[in-house]
């Protein structure tokens, strides 16, 4: 490892564009990867050696590293991923480092445990609660402190008093491993004869290079226990493997399934984890202790020195995507992480994103099909319902024919999902005595009545108040009506209809994600007989007694301009329909549809996935959109709308001319304003093969700087177009 013994060049972990150079003190050994504090504008701040200084600053202008910390130096394929990231993606490479270095807490040594042992010596004076103690502890094994207090359910106060009377004796001991490392033989699954042939197909891309397998297999089709099988490989290899997931909600029934298979839990990186729960998780991943890891798309940067293999489960989901700070997305950066680590990727989805199968299309990724569900469970029949032939009564939201479904499935005794992607009552409230309608007073956006909490709320910034009970333009009185349905709107007409039936709501906003888990375990269990969500329950579910899906706004997700509307509209349909019939019951699935001839609802209804994507490929190619030409979304935004607009005429006039290159706007955002700044977009589309990060690093450098209130935000590789 090359050592620095004079001046080094250190990244600090804060939004700046390159290193500084530091003395390194007599008696100090860095390296290319340590992990130093150094002072910065008058406090410590972390940072990280990244070699030998750009420039050459005399000794005197120069101020020492402060300390460098006992731990491991990090990897130099992490190293490249950062800088990869941030010239990519025109973010700081601090800013991208911050995602590494999470604080000084997880580079501390980490404390020992209390613990006690029996001495063998008996207090003078027995009580229940200390012979409770005594009989814990009487196999002469050392045991924490909190150990004791859960398995005798006695006060450390006890503890305490049978130290002082000789019976217990104190020790100090290394805290145990965060998890213990998984073991890829605990119970290796059987195979389907698909199954066998898809991992074989991954199996052929080596455990020790770079590769990237598309793992496409229809909802059910058991790609879960395929993936484990490549991740059980990695770790017999001594390579470290890293699961990630897009939503924290489902991690409870994957890191159940991943215990049965590998006989302990894996570590988990979310950010429902306390501070010390992710501190001693970053530095097990450091050491190489922990092996395992499933997470949220942030654990993509934690410091890994083997990492083997990276999954994305679920790869097209949204919430890959980052869309504050560093604007990356985690199935890309996967990818180039792998390629630096020498490690392999397993993409895997029931609906692979448009960009996935272009590049299994192209040979660039190996394309691995499973076409049938596992077990030999058969696929939902899906019919389309047309709203213009069969609308439901006034004043409903459900069909007739998909009502006599409903009821016709809870007297089997079996589970129905009604899916509308809409939390709330009702997306607009309106007075009728004088149309006035209720706006977010810090953005574009209407307020969404939430009646079981009886307030309006904005989805975008978060501001909530009350329900009025008379209209604030007029003042009439009771004239606020709802415009449009949410499932909580649903949920009352379900009510209504079926009111026999256990019903559950479920949605983002419904209760922490502990309880989002309670009452997936109940639905598991069969407690619930009509269940009402949002895409929350479109995900990784696996419900035995469902069979029937109604979706009650099939064409929801077309009404929005956005580019990639029909392919996500796609996604999401076969997602939710996907939970009916999992098990040895048929499935059936209803979607209520304006548009029953859309392509995406006639590749539902014929099962035929395949045209829809060579229609919206040949789409994508048409239009030069991604996989087939490049996009980068410029927001300008500022506290005047006047100001916003202004600077951002101004980036346009000062944009380079270049070859393929198109510029559209600027334009107002279709939600232009949030948190009580004005929004407006300029959006550049490209050739593929055309260096749109660097055109745009270009254009920002020799265009006006923003001052004052302005901002200017860059997306490379927009996801959302609001």
């Amino acid at each position: 490892m090359e050592h620095f013994p004079d001046i080094v060049a250190v990244m600090v972990s804060v939004s700046v564009e390159g290193s500084y150079s530091y003395r390194v003190p007599p008696g100090m050994s860095v390296s290319r990867g340590s992990i130093v504090a150094v002072p910065l504008v008058g406090r410590l701040t972390l940072g990280v050696v990244w070699g030998p200084p750009k420039d050459m600053v005399a000794h005197n202008r120069l101020k020492d590293i402060a300390h460098v910390y006992d731990v491991p130096a990090l990897s130099e394929e992490l190293l490249t991923t950062v800088d990869w990231v941030s010239r990519y993606t025109l973010a700081a490479p601090g800013l991208v480092l911050r995602s590494v270095l999470r604080s000084t807490e997880a580079l501390d040594v980490e404390r020992p445990v209390t613990a006690f042992r029996k001495t063998g010596h008996e207090p003078e004076r027995m009580t229940d609660a200390r012979l409770r103690v005594l009989e814990v502890v009487a196999d002469g094994s050392a045991w924490a402190k909190a150990a004791i207090v859960g398995a005798s359910g006695v006060s450390a106060s006890v503890i305490e008093g049978l130290e002082r009377a000789g019976a217990l004796q104190r020790l100090e001991m290394p805290a145990p491993p965060i998890v213990l490392p998984p073991d890829p033989d605990e119970m290796a699954p059987v195979l389907s004869a698909e199954q066998a042939g898809a991992l074989a197909s991954i199996r052929e891309l080596d455990v020790g290079k770079f590769g990237v397998a598309l793992l496409d297999g229809v909802t059910g089709g058991g790609k879960t226990e395929v993936f484990f099988e490549a991740v059980a490989d990695t770790l017999r290899a001594g390579r470290q493997a890293l699961i990630l997931l897009p939503e924290i909600a489902l991690t409870h029934t994957f890191l159940a399934r991943f215990t049965r298979r590998f006989g302990t839990r894996p570590a988990e990186w979310h950010s429902d984890m306390t501070p010390a729960q992710r501190a001693r998780t970053w530095r097990g991943v450091l050491s190489g202790a922990v092996r395992a890891v499933v997470g949220a798309r942030s654990a993509l940067f934690l410091p890994f020195r083997e990492l083997g293999i990276i999954v994305l489960d679920e790869e097209h989901d949204g919430a890959f995507k980052q869309s504050d700070g560093v604007n990356y997305h985690a199935r890309d950066m996967a990818v180039v992480r792998a390629k630096h680590a020498g490690a392999r990727v397993i993409l895997s989805s029931a609906t692979p994103s448009v960009e996935s199968r272009n590049n299994a299309n192209q040979g660039r990724y190996r394309h691995v099909l499973l076409r049938s569900r596992f077990a030999e469970a058969a696929l939902p029949d899906i019919t389309a319902i047309d709203m213009r032939e069969e609308p439901p009564e006034k004043g409903h939201w459900i069909a007739p024919r998909l009502a006599r479904e409903i009821f016709a499935t809870l007297d089997r005794g079996e589970q129905v999902l009604l899916f509308l992607n809409r939390r709330g009552y009702a997306p607009l409230t309106l007075c009728k005595a004088c149309g006035h309608q209720y706006q977010c007073p810090d953005c574009s956006a209407w307020l969404v009545e939430h009646r079981f909490r009886g307030v309006l709320m904005c989805h975008h910034c978060g501001h909530e108040q009350r329900k009025p009970e008379s209209c604030g333009a007029c003042g009439a009185v009771e004239s606020l009506v709802p415009i449009g349905p949410g499932i909580e709107r649903v949920a009352e007409e379900a009510e209504a209809r079926f009111p026999g039936s256990r019903k559950v709501i479920l949605s983002s906003d419904m209760g922490t994600n502990a309880q989002l888990r309670d009452r997936f375990a109940e639905i598991e269990r069969g407690e619930y007989d009509l269940i009402i969500g949002t895409q929350l329950v479109a995900k990784g579910h696996h419900f035995e007694k469902l069979t029937l899906v109604g979706v009650l706004d099939a064409d929801l997700g077309l009404a929005h301009g956005d580019p990639r509307a029909a392919e996500k509209t796609f996604q999401i349909l076969t997602q939710v329909t996907g939970r009916a019939g999992r098990a040895a019951r048929a499935g059936r699935a209803f979607l209520q549809t304006y548009h029953p001839t859309h392509p995406v609802m006639e590749a539902m209804v014929k099962g035929d996935r395949e045209a829809f994507y060579a229609h919206e490929l040949k789409a994508r190619a048409e239009g030069g959109l991604p996989p087939f030409g490049r996009l980068a979304a410029l927001i300008v935004s500022a506290n005047e709308h006047d100001v916003a607009f202004a600077f951002a005429r101004g980036l346009l006039s000062a944009a380079p001319m270049a070859e393929g290159l198109r510029l559209f706007g600027p334009a107002d955002a279709p939600i232009s304003m949030v948190r009580g700044r004005h929004r407006v977009r300029l959006l550049a589309q490209s050739p593929k093969d055309f260096d749109l990060s660097g055109y745009v690093r270009f254009w920002l450098t020799s265009a006006e700087r923003p001052t004052g209130n302005l901002r200017v935000q860059v997306d490379i590789d927009p996801m959302s177009f609001f």
